[in-house]
């Protein structure tokens, strides 16, 4: 249960950022299962990358920066998928 907690942890973040950037952009929202879908996966990828790309160890396991750059990465996938299916959109 201890590998799994921070995979949980980005996962739940992630929806929390992908469905506020969903409400920030009314045009460029996915829908809440979207939404959900778009922020848990931006969130997981943030949550694995960053560590990496700031050369932090993860010893500890999981803090409060992963889990609020999972937020963040999940906020960045929802708005940037949002603007590419708004402007499919609008060429449509």
């Amino acid at each position: 249960m201890e590998t799994l907690l921070p995979i949980i942890l980005q996962l739940v973040a992630g929806a929390v950022g992908g469905n506020i950037g969903g409400v920030a952009m009314k045009n460029g929202s996915l829908g809440g299962l979207g939404n959900t879908i778009a922020g848990a996966v931006g969130g997981i990828g943030a949550g694995q990358l960053l560590p990496i790309l700031m050369g932090v160890a993860q010893a500890a396991g999981f803090d409060i920066t992963n889990l609020a750059g999972s937020a963040v990465g999940g906020l960045v996938l929802q708005i940037i998928a949002g603007l590419i299916k708004a402007q499919m959109n609008k060429s449509a």
